[in-house]
């Protein structure tokens, strides 16, 4: 049995061996060197799971040098130490380790899996591509490559163009309002020195988060901890101050010629440490959330056949909040979309929501929340994520409660102060009829 084939047989077995989330059982772990990491151990099987999280993102790019931080994080699987890409490829592939990497606005993220049989490989492997990548020119040019051409596919890509163009109304000059990947011209003119000063802007300690789930005990993860992360250096690159977020009512037309018109919709939003973020998060599933039972749903969707899918969703990002939704519309037909969703924005704001609406959606959200912890990687990212907001780490088992303190008052309340119909802004990419820029 090859490598891969052997681990894929093991993680199998652990699916059918999952403990029930309620039995999650979550410890801080300090390492002699001083690095903290939450943990969960499980040693029904031989396998960890290893999640690591730098703070920063794609908002770490230094000026003039958008695309950075994404390209230089495409490019740590491209060869370490004297290891160049297909020798490094098969180095992880005779250990039946994988490690994955991406970068997204706030952060870049490590997922690395291995067999308890070869840890202390696959952490050396790991070790050496964080202290020693490569980035040689014809790894550059190579994944260079790959990302002008998603570039040039984005740029044909309706949903993109509406992204970009909210992305540049919302938030301006800050980096959150250009696309993380750069521009083709930003792209293009990346250097091979460029790539090193991005991989020593985002790898420090101070914003590195840890989470470890398997079979590791908390003293084999802080000797871990320390051989693979303690030289890391203190300070990074200064992370950019808060985004201004500027979203004014009014509808944005971008040409496009589609026959379907996609529209990205929002206002600003609430940060994840506001007081009333649980109430947000459980009125938000009410009007658009992930189901098919949403306000949204019912009155663009189903009573007038207006799209397959209109959604709503709180994006509160490290630096900006903003709270958004997304449909896509025949061109005849996106100007009444339009107006339907700007309508039950308002009727919310003004009538609050029902008893039923308000069970029924926090039966959704608290039956829907185990069904995440479906395996050792997962619930890895799902710790790193904690630790990145700040939460409790206790968190996993009082978030259901927070959910089901929200009361009808607190939703009624909380709508007529934050939901603004008339500060909500459509940016549309299409040819939509009967929809014009307004601002």
């Amino acid at each position: 049995m090859s490598p891969l084939k052997y681990i894929t047989a093991v993680l199998l077995a652990w699916f059918m061996a999952l403990p029930a989330w309620a039995e999650i059982k979550i410890q801080e772990v300090s390492s002699p060197g001083g690095i903290t990491a939450w943990l969960v151990e499980d040693h029904a099987i031989p396998f960890t799971a290893l999640e690591l999280r730098f703070r920063g993102g794609t908002s770490l790019d230094a000026p003039g040098k958008r695309g950075g931080v994404y390209l230089m994080t495409g490019l740590l699987e491209e060869g370490s130490g004297d290891l160049r890409a297909q020798d490094y490829a098969r180095a992880l592939e005779s250990l039946a380790a994988e490690f994955s990497y991406d970068a997204d606005k706030d952060s870049v993220s490590i997922s690395a899996r291995f067999l308890s049989e070869n840890r202390e490989d696959a952490v050396g492997l790991l070790r050496q591509t964080l202290f020693e990548p490569r980035f040689d020119q014809d790894a550059l040019d190579r994944v260079r490559a790959q990302v002008l051409a998603g570039l040039r596919s984005d740029a044909k890509n309706p949903n993109n163009i509406a992204g970009q163009a909210f992305a540049r109304m919302a938030y301006g000059d800050h980096p959150y309002g250009s696309d993380g990947k750069g521009t083709l011209e930003s792209v293009a003119a990346l250097s091979r020195q460029d790539i090193f000063h991005a991989y020593e802007a985002v790898f420090a300690r101070d914003r590195l988060y840890v989470s470890a789930v398997g079979d590791i005990t908390a003293d084999e993860l802080g000797a871990l901890l320390d051989d693979l992360l303690g030289e890391l250096p203190a300070e990074g690159a200064q992370i950019p101050g808060p985004a201004e977020v500027s979203i004014e009512g009014g509808v944005t037309v971008v040409d496009f010629d589609t026959p379907q018109s996609v529209a990205l919709f929002g206002q600003k939003g609430i940060a994840r440490e506001h007081p009333d973020f649980f109430t947000a998060y459980v009125m938000n599933q009410i009007l658009g959330g992930g189901s098919f039972e949403t306000r949204l749903m019912t009155e663009v969707r189903e009573k007038r056949g207006l799209t397959y899918g209109v959604y709503s969703y709180l994006v509160p990002h490290d630096l900006a909040a903003v709270y958004m939704g997304s449909v896509a519309s025949a061109n005849g037909k996106m100007a009444e979309a339009v107006e339907v969703i700007r309508g039950e924005w308002r009727r919310m704001a003004e009538d609050g929501v029902t008893e039923k609406e308000l069970k029924d959606a926090q039966t959704y959200l608290t039956g829907a929340y185990p069904l995440r912890f479906d395996g050792n990687s997962r619930i890895a990212s799902i710790l790193a994520g904690m630790q990145m907001d700040n939460l409790p780490i206790t968190y996993v088992d009082t978030r259901n409660d927070r959910i089901n303190a929200v009361t009808l008052e607190d939703v009624k309340r909380f709508a007529a102060e934050f939901l603004n119909p008339d500060g909500l802004h459509f940016v549309i990419a299409g040819r939509p009829e009967g929809v014009k820029t307004t601002n």
